[in-house]
């Protein structure tokens, strides 16, 4: 199988090239020229096989140049118990919201009690293979911007990893406490962690730019060394994220919520689109999905654009409980709109040209039509998040995080909208304990809010009995190694001083 980039149909890569360069030299995302086909017969053949057989199957469909052996090894050291705490890293938590069942899909086990770790436990084997296949000899710069959890998951997941650095940028005041507690006390020879004065957005803008600035680029080659992202940019955290939507899939027949064929609905809390963008794959190759339903907060621009066709960037930007959310350039939406408008790489450089020029675009009739089809927008502020954590622990004895509210608040509005009660699978993306000040406040009644994070995780375990995780839990002593904050213009300087090239 091979790759195209979504701005430049021709530059062709393997999979080992998509991974190991993240990102197209022209600043278009990889693609697979073609998605493999999963057929009844094919999932039936899934069910026994678990989670990591899945997952083996998956990977050995989209990357062919890596052996049989290599795939075995990345799925073997990535999902083990005890990083996520039993075979299966992603379970199925089977509750009613307003009297609709909602099989709420954890995907939060892991080491950084966050989604990203489903993906970024693997990446970094996968991408140190794609290393020794592509750029033997050369070092990995890995640069990510993050909203909140993919910063701790690529740090936890390329620690100390031979042949890799790694530097995080995230918005100054646009993570919450207990997430930037987590990165800034990462530990690790080869890791550097930077605030940035700005929004996620200015972040991720300013890591793509350093990307695809050339001086930048020939002054690491000159040192051995070359950029690669664990953004969701790169090819390979997308396509871990595909995974789990089958191996959901194949529970619920498992369990006998569903008949295989049987349709579903699937509903995310997505900000940069990548986390949805990976169920509506699946279903390109076969995974019977009825409607994909996109949760937004207050920052709610993919709402906007599944129900008008023009993404506007150009809104008030708003600070939420839902942090990782806050997004108003969503940049896995390009891999979708280069798919509907029939891998037109032209077309798709155009509108994504006019984002950065004017802030916005229009799709054309086709494409808008064909987003409506198979999506669904909504969105909810916060206190309708709130009131959703609550009215979930009250009515189900369940905890849910702030993210993981939102996207039960939009589904609630979906059914009510459109009455379909076709089965669902909702992705729960993070630990109610990354967020404990907003989920506290929706389950305190009436005691004084504590100022201390880790005091406020207590809190919360004496109200509601939800254990906090070990790796939360053992953060309350750790002193920070990272307290640097820099403008967007000087993050170029910033990567170059950190990793010593002149």
């Amino acid at each position: 199988m091979l790759y195209n980039s979504t701005e430049n149909k021709n530059e062709v890569v393997s999979a080992s090239q998509a991974i190991a360069q993240g990102i197209s030299k022209d600043g278009g995302l990889f693609v697979p020229q073609e998605l493999p086909k999963y057929d009844e017969e094919t999932l039936k053949s899934l069910l026994p096989l678990g989670y990591k057989g899945i997952a083996k199957k998956v990977f050995s469909d989209f990357l062919t140049d890596f052996t049989a052996e290599e795939i075995d090894d990345c799925v073997e050291k990535a999902y083990t118990a005890e990083k996520f705490g039993s075979d299966n890293p992603a379970p199925i938590a089977y509750k009613k919201f307003n009297g609709n069942d909602v099989n709420i899909l954890e995907l939060w086990h892991g080491p950084t009690c966050a989604f990203k770790d489903m993906a970024l436990q693997i990446l970094p084997h996968l991408l140190t293979k794609s290393l020794k296949k592509t750029n033997d000899g050369k070092d990995a710069v890995i640069l990510v911007a993050t909203s909140g959890d993919t910063g701790k998951a690529a740090l936890e997941g390329f620690k100390d990893v031979e042949h890799t650095k790694i530097i995080v940028f995230y918005p100054v005041d646009g993570v919450s406490p207990m997430q930037k507690h987590q990165m800034n006390t990462q530990e690790g020879e080869n890791v550097k962690v930077c605030a940035i004065e700005g929004n996620f957005d200015d972040a991720q803008t300013g890591v793509k730019k350093i990307f695809t600035t050339p001086e930048i680029s020939e002054k690491l080659g000159e040192n051995n060394m070359m950029f690669s992202s664990a953004n969701s940019i790169n090819w390979g955290r997308l396509l871990p994220q595909i995974v789990y939507y089958i191996a959901s899939y194949c529970e619920l027949v498992n369990d006998g919520k569903i008949q295989l064929g049987d349709k579903i609905n699937v509903v995310v809390p997505t900000g940069n689109f990548g986390n949805i963008l990976a169920s509506y794959y699946a279903c390109c190759m076969g995974l019977p999905v009825n409607k994909f339903i996109c949760a937004s907060n207050s920052n709610n621009v993919l709402t906007d654009f599944i129900n008008t066709g023009v993404y506007d960037k150009n809104r008030k930007f708003y600070t939420t409980i839902s942090p990782s959310m806050d997004i108003l350039v969503s940049s896995n939406l390009e891999r979708l709109l280069y798919k509907l408008s029939g891998d037109n790489a032209e077309v798709t450089r155009e509108w994504m040209t006019a984002l950065k020029t004017d802030g916005k675009y229009e799709v054309s009739a086709e494409v808008k039509d064909a987003v409506k089809s198979a999506f669904y927008g909504g969105y909810c502020d916060d206190e309708m998040t709130k009131a959703t954590i609550r009215k979930m622990f009250d009515e189900q004895g369940y905890l849910c995080d702030t993210h993981t509210a939102v996207a039960v608040a939009v589904y609630d509005q979906y059914v009510s909208e459109t009455g379909d009660k076709t089965p669902v699978v909702i992705a729960s993306t993070a630990s109610p304990y990354k967020f404990s000040r907003a989920v506290l406040d929706a389950v305190n009644d009436g005691r004084e809010l504590p100022d201390n994070e880790f005091d406020m995780a207590d809190l919360i375990n004496e109200i509601t009995s939800a254990e906090i995780p070990a790796p939360l839990a053992s953060l309350k002593n750790k002193k920070a190694r990272f307290s640097d904050v820099v403008k967007v213009d000087e993050m170029p300087d910033y990567v170059l001083g950190a990793l010593g090239v002149k």
